[in-house]
């Protein structure tokens, strides 16, 4: 099966960080870039990151900017995502997906991502 394996999530104090993990399973990730998506209860998927093939180029939305980082490393056919500062506002499930280019951000170009998985929950809270 073609999809994306994400973890790392878990619990979180507001400030604290985490680092998800995502593993493409059933492919080769270099063919790709990889979009990180977050859904918080009642509201739509969003994407807020992209990463390119090699790695040398990322988009963030500003909500994230300065406080997430996406890197990746094709050898191990994973892309990470370092969470830092969070915020409650920061709990979702946290879903990774592939593309042939990196789309617009935000929640109207999700559909034109494939290989999802199951997703992590991240909550912030005290």
């Amino acid at each position: 099966q073609l999809q994306f394996v994400e973890s790392g999530g878990g619990l979180v104090q507001p400030g604290g960080s985490l680092r998800l993990s995502c593993a493409a399973s059933g492919f080769t990730l270099d063919q790709f870039v990889v979009g990180w998506f977050r859904q918080a209860p009642g509201k739509e998927r969003e994407g807020f990151s992209c990463i390119s093939r090699s790695g040398g180029s990322t988009n963030l939305l500003d909500s994230v900017k300065g406080r997430f980082t996406i890197s990746r490393d094709n050898a191990k056919n994973t892309v990470y995502l370092q969470m830092s500062n969070l915020k409650p506002e920061d709990t979702a499930v946290y879903y990774c997906a592939a593309a042939q280019v990196c789309h617009t951000l935000g929640t109207s170009t999700t559909p034109l991502y494939k290989y999802w998985g199951q997703g992590t929950q991240v909550t912030v809270s005290s």
